[in-house]
């Protein structure tokens, strides 16, 4: 059988195109949610990098986060966007993997930095006389920038594996790139390469990450619990509310979307999930650490006092 991408130099990404009904509804929903991703990112960043209040690592760590946030919403909302005001569906091959690339590189690069977030937090309710020694300028440096060296080259990976295979289909039932999706176009039989591929994400990349994060939780609760009063062991649990929302928000959705079977897959909610982590997350994610923390409730106080 002849190979589609040997007759093809792309994909088609149907996206929403099978409900022109709610073509209307969805661009206005993409606009809206983009617009609110990139303010809401952008003024967190700004508020913690103007307010010297805020110059310590767990805001570090935030700021990281939300560039991460916004790149995330950028890979996949201006070309779904595109695609609902033109029409176009296609992607050429390079375009796909490079899509494919930088969504896995900075998706699970947000995995990773949830991951640091935890450190960072048993440092401050285990260690907090220790804190500014272990949390250093450099160490959050160290562990971001290696953090970035390793999630690019597994995303690599991944998309020259992808590159490599021949295609029977080219016709994307998704609104972006993803591997689960593109996989199921391959003219091989992908058994051993996707085996390969899930122990390798799954070992050190997609399960490294939240078992450390799980660790963290573990010994902090057994610390909170040896605290004499509940008003302490209140106090130092609400340190840890707002980055244990987001890891709750983004595993469960991680887990739905990309530890199913291979026979469950279904193109109607792999978007509905796809939106919610890619789109609706990075969007809730400045509000939830300016609602639920007082010191950024100060520091944006403080802000328009000065406006």
């Amino acid at each position: 059988m002849e190979s589609m991408n040997e007759t093809h130099d792309g994909f088609i990404l149907l996206g929403f195109s099978e409900m022109p009904h709610l073509r209307l509804q969805l661009l206005s929903f993409f606009v809206c949610a983009y617009t609110i991703c990139i303010t809401g990112n952008f003024f967190i960043s700004f508020l913690i990098l103007t307010q010297h209040q805020l110059h310590t690592p767990m805001y570090v760590l935030i700021v990281n986060l939300a560039m991460v946030d916004a790149m995330f919403t950028s890979i996949i909302i201006p070309r779904a966007l595109y695609g609902l005001l033109s029409g176009d569906t296609y992607i050429s091959f390079p375009g796909c993997f490079m899509q494919l690339f930088f969504f896995f590189a900075v998706g699970n690069m947000e995995n990773y930095l949830l991951g640091i977030m935890a450190f960072d937090r048993y440092v401050a309710v285990c260690h907090p006389l220790r804190y500014l020694v272990i949390m250093n300028r450099r160490t959050c440096i160290c562990l971001v920038a290696s953090s970035w060296v390793i999630v690019s080259l597994n995303s690599l990976l991944y998309t020259v594996m992808v590159s490599i295979h021949s295609y029977c289909g080219w016709v994307i039932h998704h609104f972006f790139c993803d591997f689960p999706i593109i996989m199921l176009l391959s003219c091989q039989n992908n058994v051993v390469t996707e085996q390969m591929i899930v122990f390798i994400e799954g070992t050190t990349i997609i399960f490294s990450p939240p078992l450390f994060t799980l660790g963290s939780y573990i010994l902090i609760i057994i610390a909170v619990l040896k605290l004499s009063t509940s008003q302490r062991r209140w106090k130092a649990f609400s340190t840890c509310s707002s980055h244990l929302t987001m890891v709750i928000l983004f595993y469960s959705t991680i887990i739905f979307m990309y530890f199913r079977p291979r026979s469950v897959y279904s193109p109607d909610y792999d978007r509905v999930i796809s939106i919610v982590y890619s789109v609706i997350i990075p969007m809730l994610n400045p509000f939830i650490y300016s609602l639920r923390n007082k010191e950024v409730k100060s520091a944006v106080k403080r802000l328009f006092r000065l406006v």
